[in-house]
């Protein structure tokens, strides 16, 4: 990815924090090792099968169903024929009007494109806080450091359980996701971390996934998200800025879903109550998830 694309990039990756606080394969089983990884398709690092994640009640969650990712931008025609190997009806883009704008969707062709803006368009004000980060470090870390941003980003996460507009994003996706023949369906925003991470959290806590294996999910963006920014991130640290910054900004940590589930209990006691209550999939919908995606 070239320089120019690439700061545009991490503008809409980080303003999704910003608006926030400022502004108020068909696929084989056999060819995953364990659940949660990249599928290893070189433009989509973080392009991952939702299957194989084992429940408290011993059933396994279906493969090749539901994939998430980060934006399907700058695709290779190797990774393109990749990607149309999964046989997709659906990716439904959870991004906002100028990340959108930035970097356009490239799909296979015949797959359905669905958006669904969750977190609104951002601000001039987040553009310019986003551009201190990267191009005043010192500044950076005076405004962000000592732990600020971690409390940024977490109100932002626990704020898209308190959005209506989130709401009624989430609920058009899930009822998809109800629909078998609207599978196989990919889901993904901007790095496929945190919008993506929330949906794909509530998605196994409902499958009653353990807590440690949905936090270990989370995580592993971690892994094939940092690597992409390596060089932006050694010349933002060669020129004073704090590395814990661009972890917290560019990464995931535990404490950010933490924060989102404590606020869902917070305000519908259980996952099930959020989806009936907020996403309007009641329990006769859940239960069709479940027998939709889950095999003993």
């Amino acid at each position: 990815m070239r320089a120019k694309n690439l700061r545009k990039f991490l503008l809409c990756v980080v303003s999704f924090f910003c608006i926030q606080t400022f502004i108020s394969c068909e696929k084989n089983d056999n060819d995953v090792k364990e659940p949660g990884l990249s599928l290893g398709i070189e433009s989509l690092a973080n392009l991952r099968d939702m299957g194989g994640f084992r429940t408290i009640h011993n059933q396994t969650i279906a493969y090749g169903k539901l994939y998430r990712s980060n934006q399907i931008v700058n695709i290779s025609s190797e990774d393109m024929q990749k990607l149309a190997k999964l046989k997709l009806k659906n990716v439904f883009d959870m991004r906002n009007t100028p990340e959108r704008n930035a970097f356009p969707e490239e799909l296979p062709q015949g797959v359905k494109y669905n958006v669904i803006d969750v977190i609104g368009n951002t601000t001039d004000t987040a553009v310019i806080n986003t551009l201190l980060i990267f191009d005043h470090p010192k500044l950076a870390n005076e405004l962000f450091g000592d732990g600020k941003i971690e409390e940024i980003v977490k109100i932002a996460y626990r704020q898209i359980l308190s959005k209506t507009s989130a709401d009624s994003c989430f609920s058009i996706l899930f009822n998809a996701i109800c629909e078998k023949e609207e599978l196989p369906i990919l889901f993904h925003c901007a790095t496929g971390k945190d919008r993506t991470g929330w949906v794909a959290a509530a998605f196994l806590s409902l499958m009653e996934v353990p807590e440690e294996s949905i936090y270990e999910n989370y995580l592993l963006s971690n892994d094939y998200i940092l690597p992409l920014y390596k060089t932006v991130t050694d010349v933002f640290l060669k020129d004073g800025g704090e590395e814990n910054l661009i972890v917290a900004i560019l990464g995931v940590k535990r404490e950010y879903l933490e924060a989102a589930f404590d606020e869902m209990k917070k305000r519908y006691g259980t996952i099930e109550n959020y989806f009936s209550t907020a996403l309007k999939i009641d329990a006769e919908k859940q239960q069709i998830l479940k027998n939709i995606f889950l095999v003993d």
